[in-house]
């Protein structure tokens, strides 16, 4: 039975303390101080914030990976070079999304509507869900690519599967911790829901003093 081993150099890891600090940045903001309810404005800007946040760790990762794998993958050879361009080209594609996604973060105008709020709270759950999904087939991948690389004494494999299994690590990592916020400040919904009053004609928000 083959054992699939994966050890990453120095510059891997000093990538992983950039997302470990970067995700502290998101935490910053404390979600365990955002108990008292709030109007449903500020509930969506809220997650508005969380999704800017997330595009600039995500796009920080990229960037990083980009210049890293460039460097590197011109400095190397053999599996090690083919484990930096891989870090490059994955991370194009992590750099394009980073960028539209925070471009849509930057024009979203948060709602004021109760069930507009719903649907695009439970969306971005689900998109973070089916991407956890996601990241699990890119690690499987990896492992797959790895393990064909020393079958068949493939360095480019070998290379290319180390890659894909590091950037699946930091994508489930990266989507976990958004979709734990994300779910967390949902819960806050029933808590406006209480200052929300029905009548014959509309629904308004009660306040109290």
């Amino acid at each position: 039975m083959m054992k699939a081993s994966l050890t990453f150099s120095k510059n891997q890891e000093r990538l992983l303390i950039l997302f470990i600090l970067l995700t502290a940045l998101y935490i910053s903001n404390p979600v365990s101080a955002q108990t008292e309810p709030r109007g449903l404005v500020e509930f969506n800007q809220k997650r508005i914030d969380y999704n800017r946040s997330g595009m600039l760790i995500l796009g920080s990762w990229a960037v990083g990976n980009m210049v890293l794998g460039g460097v590197m993958a011109g400095r190397t050879s053999g599996e090690t070079r083919a484990f930096h361009q891989m870090n490059m080209y994955w991370n194009t594609v992590n750099l394009a999304i980073a960028g539209f996604g925070y471009y849509s973060a930057t024009r979203e105008v948060p709602s004021g509507e109760f069930w507009e709020s719903m649907r695009a709270q439970q969306s971005i759950e689900k998109i973070l869900l089916v991407n956890a999904a996601l990241d699990v087939a890119y690690m499987a991948g990896g492992l797959y690519l790895l393990e064909r690389g020393r079958r068949l004494e493939n360095d480019q494999f070998k290379g290319f599967g180390k890659s894909v299994i590091l950037q699946g690590v930091f994508l489930m990592s990266f989507d976990a911790i958004k979709f734990a916020f994300h779910n967390f400040h949902g819960k806050e919904l029933p808590d406006i829901m209480n200052h929300v009053g029905v009548t014959t004609n509309c629904i308004g928000l009660l306040i109290t003093f």
